[in-house]
This record gives C-alpha cells, structure tokens and sequence, in this order.
C-alpha cells in the first residue's frame, strides 16, 4: 500500500495510490523526491512527528515527518534540521545511518519536513531475549555489550546530545553482533524544552519508560548520566530476565536483584554504580564507564597459557622484572630493540599537565620551530601555549560550535581551525586576528591538512566532500567526490603532490592533489578510519579505525604491510616522529601506544589520561610528545633519563 503523508488528505490510505506517483483522493505526490514510497505509519503518538516505513526501491528505510503545526515556528524547523545534520555526524554502526533531509510539498502547498534513516535489520533486545527463552545472559557478553553501547554514548553524548529512553526495546541488534541504539526522537532535549514553551506542554510529558527512567528524568530533569541508569537498568533485565521492577522494595526504595543474577560482585557493585539514585553519584562520562568496563574484563577473563609462556620467556631472560608495569606485551619486547632512540622513548615520562580548557581537547599541532603548541576544543576555543614552559600565551574564539581540528601553515604565520559548525576559519597566528571564514561545507568540518609549499588547505567533513581552498585568499579551489560517508581524516605528502583520505565509508582514498584526480582507494579497514599520517620520507601511510586497529601501508602501492593491535577502543589519533622512527597512537582506552615504526612492535604504553586520547603529536626534534585527553587536560611527555 502507497500512503499519502499530506496531513488534510481525506483518504491517506486509499487502496487506488498503488501504482501511481499521486495520490488519487488529493493529487500530492506519492514518491517522495522521486525516491521514497510511504508504505505504513508507524507512530503518530509523539507532539514533533510522525514516524513512517517508506521503501527506496526495495530498501526499507524510517521516515521522520515534522508535524505540520510546527511548521510556523522558525525554532521548531531548526531543531529538527539540526537533529539530521547533528545526526548525520554521528557516524557509527551503532547509530542508525541518515539517508537524508528534505522538504515535502503537498498538492495544497503545505511543507512538511522530512527526515530518512535507515532502518535496522534485525531485533530488538526485548525480542532477542523472548527468542532465547528468556535465558539469561552471560557476565562476558554483558561486558561485551556494556562496552558497545557506551562507545554508542561516547559520540552521543560529545555532541551535546542524550538518548533519555534507553531501555531494551531501543537497543536493536544487527545480525553481525553489532548493537545499535535506535529511536532518537527522543534525545533532542532542548525541542522538548522548547515545545513546553510554545505552550505545548499539556500534551508533552517527560520521556518515561517504567522501571529504565532515572529519578531525576522521571521528574522533568534529564541528564547525560540519565542515560547511564537506564544502561544498568537494562542489563539487570538482560542478566536475570525479569522486569527491573519486580526487584523493587518500595519500603526501603532499594533494588534487591543481585541475588537473581549469576555475576561476580564486583560488576554488580559496577551496575549498582550506574544506577545510584543521584546523578551525581554515577559516571560522569561514558569514557569512564569504558575505562572500568576494560578493567573487569580483565579481572573476570581467565589468564591464558599465552600470557604463561609470555611469563616463562621473560624470566629466562635473568630480570627479576620488580616493576608491576612489567606485565606489558611491550615491555617484554623491549629487551630486542637496539635502536638508540627507542632506548630513550621507552623513558618518555609526563613533564607538565596543561588543564585550561572546559571541555574536550580534540586537536593539536605545533609550531615548524617546535617553540609554540596549538589546542582547539569542545569549549570552541583554541589556545596557544608555550611548549617549553607550559604557559598559556593566548586563547581565540570565534567559532560557534566545537573546535574539531587545527593546523598551521609551514611558515608558522597562519593558523587554521575547523568546526562543529561547519566552517573553517583562517586566523593570524601571531596576533590572533581572524583573516578569513570558509563556508561551503554541509557538516562538520572534521579534517583540515595545508599543503608543504602554504599554498592551499584541505578540508574533509561530514557532507562526504573534500575541499581545496587558497589559503591566502580563501577562495574555493575545487571539491572532491568519491566518498559515500563522512570524510574524517587527511593526509598530505611531504612532497605535495599526493593527497590521502579516510572515511567513515571505512575506504582510504588516495588523490592526485594537483589534478584532483582519485588514483587508487585501499580498503582493510572494517569501522570507519579515523586518523591518517605520512612519514617524512613518504613512503609510508598509516592509518587508524574505530576497529580498534593500526594500519601500516606502502603509500606508493597501496599495499598493506603490517596490522597494529592493542588498543582495547577505537583508535582516535595516529602521528609518526619526524625522525622516521616511532608511530605513536592515542585511544579511547585512555591509554597512548608507541610502537617501532619498522617491524610494528609495541615500545611502551603510556597511561595517565582519565579518559579517551583525542590527539597525539609530536615535536619537530621527535623528543616530545603531547597529547590532548576528553579528561579536558594535555599533557606533555618528555624523554627523562
């Protein structure tokens, strides 16, 4: 059946719309934008929307339709276009895909809203668990799951967003195992809040699902850890198969269900941790929850005999091994490095820890001369410090939204900044006076790259373009087409010529900058590839996924040299020492790799972040490393004898 979505249709059902592109009782188009057949209504029962199945094709997709009162009210529409741009940015299997936004005109000139997303195969958890006969789940595969769904709200809740209705039947699960989070109608708090506004508020509650909702949302207060309580209220259904509620004694307002389920005490006493009655008592960040969850993973998983042989092989190497950090695969490999750097990098210690941002540290660069370091923010600041003292030398502002990423040009005058708020802005370093603002991206500007001679910048975003600009006039050069996802990572040869990209369509592409021209597009990856870097001599690429892996490829050819493994989260930032020698890598495990760049072996980790490291670089002299955290600080790591 062809349902017709004008809100005064006298017959939106009518049997006689199959087969024809208007509707037969009120003549509006049927195939939306040429694409899209509304096949059934699924919901009408919030004040924002209504929620359709349409079928592009045979592809199932979800249409969102902006209810046709709100179509007077300017803030309304810009929330619901946000919702797709902003969603459009939340790139992860995770998270269901936008296919598109757009507006619907019907026969009698009313416009409707219009907002297409894929639709998951597969079921929801409620349903999962009814199939298995309502047998519980395991301890390991509630971490394993834990762990999905908080990397979900990581990038959920970084872009300022919160589910607020997280509960079993909103968490689908995709046929490879994969978890996704569905139903973001709800997460757009700031519309609920608006709609209340308007006066729509006898017919808006706050979002409530019995027995998930936290006390604080219950009472009209959501909170990003309000989504954390409806996580642990989830996995005490999955993990003894009953409704939350019936653990509960109203008398003593407790929750009695750690005797129903079969987990050891310690991740009870974490799920207890999520659900604390006080906001303010459970995670605050996501990050957290993840840096925890990796610690009971390793508390709950046996060790294995390869960890026993690594042991035996250790100790026949005649150390006693006194230090308890000698239980890294890294360390044990170090007594096989010969290289005389390497024998200092395993000495890089944490010198100084900068803590002057607000919010997460996403980028950083330094200076050619190795004096200056750069930071740009979630705050939507960009610092300047002295590198050698730590000093704060300057803050700029200008952007709107989050600062995503920064660079400076070779000769140290210019610097660049990109956005959240999908513009690229062209500052004077030495004043902090802005030059120029770049406009012409659609989403967020997530990379940014200046080419060796300072003659064009490069820019990658959301709208799955990539974008060549004269830096010093800040005129558009050319844009670049191939990518079928948000491009989130560039990458420049030293000699030029050579442009690299890397997509969340998990694609590295690598372009002809001076012709534009794509030569060559490498896959390997399976999550999207998130960072990129060039050695100084060009030959080598290396690239990082939210599969948790390092990829090491000849940039000539294309092929695939070696895979780095380690890192237990997505690896969010990958940079190579200007002397060729060592690849360091940061991660959403909070911690930071190096490796031996040559055979790819692990030197050292480094930890002393909170939580997830955004950005690494390195100094021009390869004897500093600094790194920017989502635990707001930086720190810097010197090499200490």
């Amino acid at each position: 059946m062809s349902l017709c979505i004008n809100p005064f249709c006298p017959n939106p059902e009518n049997p006689e719309n199959d087969n024809h592109r208007f509707c037969q009782s009120c003549g509006s188009q049927l195939l939306l934008e040429d694409r899209y057949r509304v096949m059934r209504l699924l919901s009408d029962k919030t004040s924002f929307g209504k929620i359709y199945e349409v079928y592009t094709r045979s592809t199932p997709k979800i249409l969102k339709v902006l209810k046709e009162h709100l179509n007077d009210h300017s803030k309304a529409v810009e929330l619901f276009q946000k919702e797709a741009n902003v969603l459009s940015q939340l790139n992860h299997q995770g998270i269901p895909q936008i296919d598109g936004y757009f507006q619907y005109q019907t026969s009698t000139g009313i416009k409707l809203h219009c907002l297409v997303m894929e639709k998951i195969d597969g079921v929801n958890l409620a349903e999962w668990l009814q199939q298995q006969s309502y047998q519980p789940i395991s301890e390991k595969q509630a971490i394993a799951w834990l762990k999905q769904l908080a990397e979900i709200l990581n990038i959920v809740h970084s872009q300022g967003w919160f589910h607020r209705d997280i509960k079993p039947a909103n968490i689908m699960l995709r046929n490879n195992g994969q978890l996704v989070l569905i139903d973001f109608g709800t997460a757009r708090d700031a519309t609920h809040t608006y709609l209340a506004k308007l006066g729509e508020g006898n017919r808006i509650t706050a979002v409530f699902s019995a027995g998930y909702t936290a006390p604080e949302q219950a009472s009209g207060q959501a909170v990003p850890q309000s989504d954390f309580f409806s996580l642990g209220r989830t996995f005490v259904y999955l993990l003894t198969a009953q409704y939350p509620l019936k653990f509960y004694n109203a008398r003593e307002d407790v929750l009695n269900w750690r005797s129903s389920a079969n987990i050891s005490p310690k991740f009870a006493d974490f799920l207890d941790n999520l659900m604390a009655k006080k906001a303010a008592d459970r995670p605050q960040t996501s990050e957290i929850i993840l840096q925890k969850l990796i610690q009971l993973e390793q508390i709950t998983i046996p060790k294995t005999t390869q960890s026993s042989s690594r042991l035996s092989r250790a100790i026949t190497f005649g150390s006693l091994l006194l230090l308890g950090g000698m239980l890294s695969y890294g360390l044990y490999q170090l007594p096989k490095l010969s290289s005389v750097h390497h024998n200092k990098i395993e000495h890089l210690q944490i010198d100084k820890t900068l803590n002057s941002h607000s919010s997460y540290v996403k980028t950083l660069a330094i200076t050619p001369n190795g004096q200056t370091l750069l930071s740009g923010s979630s705050d939507k600041n960009i610092k300047i410090w002295n590198l050698a003292d730590g000093s704060l030398i300057r803050t700029i502002s200008g952007h709107r939204s989050g600062v995503i990423a920064v660079a400076i040009s070779p000769d140290g005058q210019t610097l660049v900044s990109s956005s959240n708020d999908q513009t690229i802005k062209i500052w004077n370093f030495a004043t902090g006076e802005l030059i120029h603002t770049l406009y012409g991206h659609e989403g967020a500007v997530w990379s940014i790259a200046i080419t060796p001679s300072g003659q064009t910048l490069v820019s990658g975003s959301g709208d799955k373009t990539i974008k060549l600009w004269n830096l010093k006039t800040g005129q558009l050069i050319k844009t670049l087409t191939s990518h079928s996802s948000s491009v989130m990572s560039l990458a420049i040869s030293p000699d030029g010529k050579t442009l690299v990209s890397g997509s969340n369509d998990k694609t590295i592409k690598i372009w002809n900058l001076e012709t534009g021209e794509l030569m060559k597009t490498i896959t390997g990856h399976y999550d999207a590839v998130i960072a990129l870097a060039i050695s100084r001599n060009g030959q080598t690429l290396v690239s990082s996924s939210n599969d948790k892996t390092i990829k090491i490829w000849n940039l000539t050819t294309g092929e695939l040299i070696k895979t780095l493994t380690g890192h237990n989260a997505e690896v969010f930032s990958v940079a190579i020492s200007p002397d060729g020698k060592t690849l360091a890598s940061g991660s959403g495990d909070t911690t930071i790799k190096l490796w031996n760049l040559n055979d790819g072996k692990l030197i050292k980790t480094l930890t002393g972040h909170t939580t997830t490291v955004y950005s690494v670089v390195f100094s021009p002299d390869s004897q500093t490393l600094v790194s920017g955290s989502s635990d707001r600080s930086i720190k810097i790591w010197r090499m200490k004898q």
